[in-house]
C-alpha cells in the first residue's frame, strides 16, 4: 500500500453549483485511500489566516460525510445537493501585497500538504498556478464556471446547471411576453463567452441569440436584422418574441455596455419606430412593439446541481485523487471526447495569460459548432453568418482549436 498522503482543497473564483459535489468526490476517494484531506476555508485568505494561527490545520480535516443529521439520519451525506461552497471562495485577483503572498506561503507550509486541489475558473486557476509556482506546490486544477470558457474541456462544474436555470426562467418569461405581446430580451452572464446565452437559448425557445462569438457589437445593421425577425414573426401573427443576449456583447463601435439588455430593448423600440414611419406595410405594426429587459444576475450561480453536474464533479474528483496517487502533478482534469482526461497545467495557464494580455477568451464558443448550426437551422437569429467576427475572436478560435490537437 502506498504510503498516506496529505492533500488539500479550496474553491477559488465566483461560486457555482456543484462545487460541493467535488468535495465531496475528492473526500470519499482520498479516505478510501487512508488520506486525509484539509479543506481550505475561503481560499488563499484561509492561507493567510492559517499563518496567522487562526486556524488549526487538523481541525480543517474534511470527514467523509460533510454533513451529519441527527436522529435515525445520522450519517447522511448530503453535499452532492448543495449549491455554493462549503469551504467559502474568493474573487479578489491576483494577490500583489508582498507581506500577503509571504503569508499565503507560510500558511501552505504549516499544512505540510502533498499536493493541493484548486477547484477555480480560468482566473483564479491562474492566481493559484503563481503561487505554487512561488511556493514549489504540487497542484492539481478542476475547472468550474457557469461561463464554460477554461481551455481544452468542453465542459466545466456549474455550466450545465446554470444553462437548466436559465431555461427554466426563459420557459416563465416567455407566457409573459406572450400575454401581452411583448418582445422579452433577457440578458445572461458569460462574460466574454457565449457557451450560456447559446445552450440556454435554443433550450428555452429563443427567437433570437446574441453572442460576442457571432455578433461582437449591437451596430445597425443586427438591429435592423432583429427587427425584420420581429415584423415577420408579427405579420405571420406572432405578437411575442424572445430574445437572449450574452453580457459580453457590446454596443455599437465596441464600446462596454453595463446593461445590454436594457441597452438593446432600446434600440429595438427605436428602431421599430423609425421602420413602421417608413409606411411599409410590413412594418405597420411595428410601432407597437413593447420591449421588456429582464437581467437574470446572480440567480445563475445558484439551484440545486443537475445530475449532469454532479457526475461530472465525481469524476473530476475521483480524477485529480487517482493523478496524485500516480505522482502526476501540475495537471488539470479536463472532458474531452466523453471521457475524463488531463491537461499540463502550465499549458492552460500559457493560453488563459496569453489571451487575457490579447483581451480575448480563452475559451469561446467555435462559431461553426454544432450548437450554432442547430440554431440557424432552428430559424433562431444569431447573427449574419457572411459576416467574419472580429480578429481579436478569430485569435481566441485559433488558440483553442491548437490547443485541443496537441498531446
Amino acid at each position: 500500500m502506498s504510503t498516506p498522503k496529505r492533500i488539500g482543497i479550496l474553491t477559488s473564483g465566483g461560486d457555482c453549483p456543484g462545487l460541493n459535489a467535488v468535495i465531496r468526490a475528492v473526500v470519499k476517494c482520498a479516505n478510501r485511500r487512508g488520506w486525509d484531506v484539509i479543506g481550505i476555508p475561503y481560499s488563499t485568505d484561509g492561507l493567510i489566516q492559517i499563518a496567522d494561527g487562526k486556524y488549526n490545520p487538523d481541525d480543517l480535516i474534511l470527514r467523509e460525510h460533510g454533513y451529519d443529521m441527527p436522529g435515525i439520519l445520522q450519517g447522511l451525506d448530503i453535499l452532492q445537493f448543495l449549491s455554493g461552497s462549503i469551504l467559502g471562495s474568493l474573487n479578489k485577483g491576483h494577490p500583489e501585497d508582498p507581506v500577503a503572498v509571504a503569508k499565503i506561503l507560510e500558511g501552505y507550509r504549516r499544512l505540510n500538504l502533498d499536493c493541493l486541489i484548486a477547484i477555480g475558473g480560468d482566473g483564479s486557476l491562474d492566481i493559484i498556478y503563481e503561487l505554487g509556482r512561488k511556493g514549489g506546490w504540487n497542484l492539481i486544477g478542476i475547472p468550474k464556471t457557469i461561463d464554460n470558457d477554461v481551455p481544452f474541456t468542453e465542459k466545466s462544474i456549474g455550466f450545465n446547471t446554470a444553462v437548466q436555470t436559465v431555461t427554466s426562467s426563459l420557459y416563465d418569461l416567455t407566457f409573459t411576453a406572450a400575454s401581452h405581446d411583448r418582445v422579452m430580451v433577457v440578458e445572461v452572464m458569460g462574460r466574454d463567452a457565449g457557451h450560456l446565452a447559446l445552450y440556454s437559448g435554443i433550450a428555452g425557445g429563443a427567437d433570437v441569440i446574441l453572442i460576442p462569438e457571432l455578433v461582437p457589437e449591437l451596430n445597425p445593421p443586427v438591429i435592423n436584422q432583429i427587427c425584420q425577425e420581429i415584423a415577420q414573426m408579427r405579420h405571420q401573427g406572432r405578437k411575442f418574441a424572445l430574445l437572449v443576449v450574452a453580457e459580453g456583447v457590446r454596443g455599437e463601435g465596441g464600446e462596454p455596455v453595463k446593461l445590454v439588455g436594457d441597452y438593446l430593448a432600446k434600440l429595438i423600440a427605436n428602431r421599430s419606430c423609425a421602420l413602421c414611419q417608413t409606411g411599409d406595410e410590413d412594418y405597420c405594426e411595428m410601432d407597437q412593439v413593447e420591449t421588456r429587459a429582464t437581467v437574470l444576475g446572480h440567480i445563475q450561480r445558484s439551484g440545486i446541481p443537475t445530475a449532469s453536474d454532479r457526475l461530472l464533479a465525481a469524476a473530476f474528483g475521483r480524477e485529480a485523487v487517482d493523478l496524485i496517487a500516480e505522482g502526476r502533478y501540475n495537471r488539470l482534469v479536463i472532458w474531452e471526447a466523453g471521457r475524463v482526461r488531463s491537461k499540463d497545467l502550465q499549458e492552460a495557464i500559457e493560453v488563459i495569460r496569453d489571451c487575457h494580455t490579447r483581451g480575448i477568451c480563452p475559451g469561446p464558443v467555435e462559431t461553426d459548432s454544432t450548437m450554432v448550426k442547430v440554431a440557424r437551422s432552428l430559424g433562431i437569429y444569431v447573427g449574419d453568418p457572411n459576416t467574419l467576427a472580429p480578429k481579436t475572436v478569430q485569435d481566441a478560435l485559433s488558440v483553442w482549436e491548437a490547443g485541443l490537437n496537441r498531446v
